[in-house]
């Protein structure tokens, strides 16, 4: 398919249209009409490729003529970029006169690539390659992508982790009794099935249910894969169940994690997640981190392979999913198809029918058919193509799934095309950060912009069409309901990387691949360690972005090792900043650098640099300056970088500048700032004479910012200039010492867009509600020593959704939420409030709570009694709590709640020792319920037995 191959071009060819206007190139017209013509012929071009796409996998004379636009769109690209390169780096005079020389050579090519053009035009007939759909009018279900980009449906960027499933429930019932067993032992629990089939989407169910949440006292989720790294896993367990681990874990060697991790679970009632493995080695090198001998602990791990599951445990009874029936996928097909809708329309529901038949049960396919038609218009006329596209995938007994995922790709207008490729890219099973996403996407140039939408809110438009149509999942979803990660399905991945390889779009090097597999690729991903990179040498000309997830540089060295190792990386990585001229996307996130040579200079053409967790010393290049393309420059986590050059003033196109780092952030106060006015995101940056010098005030774009080491007078400044970033939706201010003060009257009412603030210092006075941003969802205090009245004011905030009370925010005994206050707000957390002894919550408080966080409140004694009546809370986290604290909350507190939450913390109330009431009787029907054969091995350890009216006899704790 050439059809985004041209798209790029296309856009590219705008690009320097536009840019270009004011210089040499404008003066000489015939130069610049060839460049407009061939803007014009390839655009022409695209009105046949979906017809020629469409045609292609049947018609070879077709798919010669595809692969002939292709590599003259590819030829056209080439000759544009190393034109604007040269026309760069000639900045003398001597320079200049051969710039016309340069220009007469590309007035030649270009006319020669236009004559290709006419050639290749003048096949298209005899190969009978038509208009598709010469009408764009959406109306009539054309194909005019503009028209379509312009009448999406646009939903709304928060999400609920919750997606369309239709519960199997002999599946969901039986495997929940396997888990809540109290066995003596550890056990493995498996889910066995083919891709597609629904493994981790009940695997996920299960694992977020409160019974399973109040049962275990600790849970992790892991990704293997077929790509499985066995430190990657064993840091991704630890993570999940041991939260003081985080910042330890690069530092440890693998055995030392295996037995950091038995240790952890040792202490603990455990259950642990392997999603997706592949092979019965995996388990092997995993299980001795798994504790046998701790009551009730299991493992459930989802699986392709039947044997794997019965090797993971011999004694255990792997559960086959089974596909769906037609019934079950009806009901899924309507859920996607037909949103919030009871009933399929009669028209459809015999064209509904055929289609479930069709995905055979699958509830992958059904869910991104369902998706696919939920964007066309609701005519029976297009169901019935629909319909008859997926006949056509279906002649042939192998491959059906893929083409009928397939059908959903090819429905996508080119740039979502381009945004869809770019996911198979990333290893599989990552959750891919969207932030990062869209930085990318906007750097690679492929999205269209219109009116006056910035380019990532067409990427993140772009996001959340591809979330609509079920083409990516919802990974993790921030506690506003925002999408943070997202993942693709293997099947979907697999497809992505297919595609990418058959357009030249993107291909990898992995720990699999070869790497004359390397083709002539726009993008490479290279996704294990090499001792050498000269294989990447041959492909530099064709490269447009490169990235690194080879995160074997993140293993444990001892020092003399380091120092031989980072010399060799630091060397055979040096041939990038000089052969790959026309890189506009490099990631070296984690990568082990200690310095960036001067020659990363000579990447002129680069909008993307990503040097996060690099461990670069020192500082940067003065050379960095040069880079005046560069829209994203990204420094997070580079822990010894001490200074920052005062060149990034020359980054006139920066978008986003990422520089914190938590232990010792680059010293970044002295930096000259007021020419960033293209500058959208600066979530770090000490304080300095930037802000009195009119950097902070040119910086009209911003919308997140936050500033470091401020004193009294520099944040009057501040917060005078911010209220002119109408732009701005995030801000967090940090004082300089504990004598400064923040004012009385901090004026943010102006602050219409804001909706995040953050504010570490001393307050002396809150501000009334009134004087808060109007619009503000989550507010977050340190250090602000406020007074007892100060949370009245906050109880009226009208649209706060989320409250962070964090260390020394508030210092007195007592803290009292009053009726009806917080009427809106979603999530409270409490941290290290070390006075709190009594909290106070008073009938119809906080109605909308769903999430709590208490952290090491040492002195609080109880949770208040108000809160059991809140039925909407689903969630109690407990981290650093007195024993007395948590064992109140388990055995008594609990039980009393109108809807009872899930309770996780890092406690093991089994191993406390404390005395519980026998034999206590309740009449409920939502607790952790097994079967009683053990109870002779088990009373010593137990506490309590919880007897319950239910269809179940006995529920253990």
């Amino acid at each position: 398919m050439a059809e985004v191959a041209v798209s790029t071009v296309v856009t590219k060819l705008t690009e320097l249209l536009v840019e270009q206007a004011t210089s040499t190139i404008s003066h000489i017209s015939t130069v610049r009409d060839q460049v407009e013509s061939l803007k014009n012929q390839l655009s022409w071009m695209q009105c046949f490729l979906k017809d020629a796409d469409a045609k292609q996998q049947s018609n070879e004379r077709v798919r010669m003529w595809v692969s002939e636009i292709r590599n003259v769109a590819f030829e056209a690209e080439e000759i544009i970029e190393t034109h604007i390169y040269n026309s760069t780096i000639q900045t003398n005079f001597h320079n200049k006169i051969f710039t016309l020389f340069h220009l007469y050579k590309l007035g030649t090519k270009i006319d020669r690539i236009l004559k290709k053009i006419k050639d290749i035009s003048d096949r298209r007939e005899m190969y009978g390659v038509v208009v598709k759909n010469p009408n764009p009018n959406p109306n009539d279900g054309g194909d005019g992508d503009n028209e379509r980009l312009r009448l999406w449906r646009q939903p709304s960027p928060y999400y609920s982790e919750e997606e369309y499933v239709v519960e199997v429930k002999e599946d969901f019932g039986s495997i929940l009794a396997q888990l809540v067993t109290l066995e003596p032992t550890r056990h493995v629990v498996s889910i066995v099935g083919m891709g597609g089939l629904g493994k981790t989407t009940l695997a996920k169910k299960l694992y977020n249910d409160s019974r399973i949440a109040n049962h275990f006292e600790c849970k992790a989720w892991v990704y293997v894969s077929e790509e499985y790294k066995r430190k990657d896993v064993l840091q991704g367990i630890l993570r999940g169940v041991d939260a003081l681990a985080r910042d330890e874990m690069d530092k440890f060697p693998v055995e030392e994690l295996v037995n950091k991790l038995h240790n952890v679970l040792a202490e603990k009632r455990y259950l642990v997640v392997l999603d997706d493995i592949w092979g019965m080695e995996v388990w092997d090198s995993l299980k001795y981190a798994f504790p046998k001998r701790k009551l009730g602990s299991k493992i459930l791990l989802t699986t392709r392979i039947w044997e794997v599951a019965l090797h993971a445990d011999g004694h255990s009874h792997p559960h086959q999913l089974r596909p769906l029936n037609q019934d079950e996928s009806f009901t899924l097909l309507r859920s996607k198809a037909f949103p919030g809708a009871s009933l399929i329309p009669s028209e459809f529901e015999d064209l509904a029918k055929e289609i479930v038949v069709k995905c055979e049960g699958l509830p992958l396919a059904v869910v991104v058919i369902g998706g696919l038609l939920s964007r066309k218009l609701k005519s029976s006329g297009e169901w019935a193509r629909e319909l008859q596209n997926i006949r056509g995938g279906l002649l042939e007994d192998q491959g059906k799934i893929t083409r009928i995922l397939a059908l959903s790709y090819n429905d996508l207008p080119s740039p979502l095309k381009s945004c869809f490729l770019y996911l198979g890219l990333f290893p599989k099973g990552m959750n891919i950060q969207t932030k990062k996403l869209i930085r990318l996407w906007v750097a690679e140039g492929f999205l269209p912009q219109e009116g006056g939408e910035t380019a990532e809110d067409v990427a993140q438009r772009y996001l959340n069409e591809l979330i609509g149509r079920c083409m990516i999942q919802v990974g993790t979803v921030s506690s506003l309901g925002r999408v943070k990660t997202i993942r693709i399905h293997d099947l979907l991945r697999d497809l992505s990387v297919s595609k990418g390889i058959e357009e030249y779009f993107g291909d990898m090097a992995g720990s699999s691949s070869s790497t004359s597999q390397l083709t002539k690729s726009r993008r490479h991903s290279i996704h294990s360690c090499h001792e050498r990179y000269d294989f990447l040498k041959h492909i530099a000309d064709y490269s447009r972005s490169l990235f690194f997830f080879n995160r074997e540089y993140n293993t444990f060295l001892d020092k003399n090792i380091w120092i031989r190792r980072s010399f060799m990386q630091e060397r055979k990585l040096d041939f990038i900043y000089t052969e790959f001229k026309l890189l506009r996307v490099l990631e070296l996130d984690g990568v082990r650098l200690v310095s960036l040579p001067s020659t990363i200079g000579d990447l002129i053409q680069l909008r993307y640099l990503g040097l996060r967790k690099t461990n670069l010393e020192g500082k940067l290049p003065l050379s960095i300056g040069n880079l005046l393309n560069l829209q994203t420059l990204d420094l997070r986590y580079c822990c010894f970088i001490k200074k920052i050059p005062n060149v990034i003033w020359k980054l006139v196109n920066l978008r986003h500048l990422l520089l914190y780092t938590p232990f010792d952030s680059p010293d970044s106060g002295h930096l000259r700032l007021d020419t960033l006015t293209n500058l959208q995101s600066l979530p770090y940056i000490e304080a300095g004479n930037w802000i009195s010098d009119g950097g902070l005030a040119n910086m009209t774009n911003l919308r997140q910012l936050g500033i470091n080491g401020l004193s009294g007078p520099t944040v009057n400044s501040v917060l005078s200039t911010i209220q002119g970033l109408r732009n701005l939706h995030s801000l967090s201010l940090s004082l300089q010492s504990e004598e400064d003060e923040f004012p009385i009257f901090m004026q943010l009412s102006q602050c219409t867009q804001l909706q995040k603030l953050s504010l570490n210092g001393k307050i002396k006075k809150l501000p009334d509600p009134h004087e808060f941003p109007p619009n503000l969802l989550k507010l977050t205090l340190h250090n602000s020593h406020l007074q007892k009245e100060s949370i009245a004011k906050l109880e009226r905030l009208p649209k706060l959704k989320m409250l962070i009370l964090g260390k020394k925010a508030y210092n007195w005994t007592e803290l009292s939420f009053s009726a009806e206050g917080f009427s809106q707000l979603h999530v409270l957390r409490l941290t290290l409030l070390k006075e709190l002894e009594e909290w106070k919550v008073e009938e119809k408080a906080m109605p909308m709570l769903e999430y709590i966080v208490i952290d090491r409140c040492e002195k609080l004694r109880k949770i208040p009694e108000g809160l059991k009546d809140i039925t909407s809370l689903k969630k109690i986290k407990i981290t650093g709590m007195p024993v007395d604290f948590e064992h109140r909350l388990r055995t008594k507190d609990l039980f009393e709640f109108k809807n009872t939450p899930i309770i996780e913390s890092t406690t093991d109330i089994l191993s406390i020792g404390k005395p519980f009431h026998l034999n206590t009787k309740f009449d409920c029907t939502k607790y952790i319920v097994c079967g009683a054969n053990n109870l002779g091995n088990l009373l010593p350890k137990l506490h309590i037995i919880l007897q319950i009216d239910c269809r179940h006899s006995v529920c253990f704790f």
